[in-house]
């Protein structure tokens, strides 16, 4: 979520289940004036105010803590905002929002593994978002857990076909040596979205690994049209270009990108290019 909608989606969804103490009114109302000018610091100053004062006694104050927690994450203090979602879910368990503001906290911390822990609560609790099973799938595709990721991707596809997913899937067929239906789903992606060059560049990778050097060259042509300035787009189409005795043409591509600092372009230029330059 970009910013602005997660502080919109999260202090719209608090109310749900909480009174209001009046007693606290003005200072959360003040606060809240301040997260949508996203000054965060003042708006945690206030919301700190009624946690401190209430000691979380009165459960009404719990608003104000989870109100707090989104503070934190805008802020960038990502340990507090855990922190404060760690005595919140506790005392409110059927909060799925609750389990996806945590989830986001650790997603900036790169703890994959309690990420997981709130998806799977999220997911429970709100009974099956795509989006959560999407960002589930990438995580477990990180974890090299591709039969798992390919599950939730079919799942997703099923109900919320994107470029994404496809190429997503393709990368989980590949990683699980099903090569001919990761470019059955590569080949979908572009058709859902023929500008969606990461697509062509998976497929061009899929196609080199293949040795399919006249697909590979077809894939990165086009990964090149649309960005031309990838690198790692250059080096993939100098290999294919030498593997297929192109050579002049491709050690131009893999001096390009060797210069602009693709190492790995060094062994193919001392093994295929040595005599053009030298």
């Amino acid at each position: 979520m970009h910013r602005p909608f997660l502080i919109i989606f999260f202090l719209l969804n608090v109310g749900v289940g909480f009174g209001q103490n009046p007693k606290w009114a003005t200072w959360e109302t003040e606060a809240d004036t301040l997260m949508s000018q996203e000054d965060f610091a003042g708006a945690i100053k206030l919301y700190s105010k009624i946690v401190d004062e209430s000691k979380l006694k009165d459960r009404t104050a719990y608003r104000a803590l989870y109100k707090r927690s989104v503070a934190y994450y805008s802020s960038g203090d990502f340990q507090r905002s855990i922190q404060d979602m760690n005595k919140f879910i506790p005392e409110f368990p059927q909060s799925h929002q609750a389990h996806i503001l945590r989830a986001l906290a650790y997603r900036e911390l790169n703890d994959i593994d309690n990420q997981l822990i709130d998806l799977e609560a999220a997911l429970e609790l709100s009974g099956g978002d795509p989006q959560l099973i999407k960002w589930r799938a990438g995580l477990l595709m990180e974890k090299n857990e591709y039969a798992l990721a390919k599950a939730d991707l079919l799942l997703v596809r099923a109900v919320q076909d994107d470029p994404e997913v496809e190429m997503n899937l393709a990368f989980t067929y590949y990683s699980l040596q099903q090569p001919d239906s990761a470019i059955i789903a590569i080949n979908k992606s572009i058709e859902l979205d023929a500008t969606f060059a990461p697509a062509y560049l998976y497929g061009g990778s899929f196609s080199l690994e293949e040795e399919n050097y006249e697909l590979a060259l077809k894939y990165l042509e086009v990964a090149l049209r649309l960005d031309p300035e990838n690198l790692t787009a250059v080096f993939y189409k100098g290999i294919a270009l030498v593997e297929l005795k192109r050579i002049s043409e491709g050690c131009r591509c893999l001096n390009k990108a060797f210069y602009a600092g693709q190492d790995d372009a060094a062994d193919y230029l001392k093994q295929y290019c040595y005599e053009v330059y030298k």
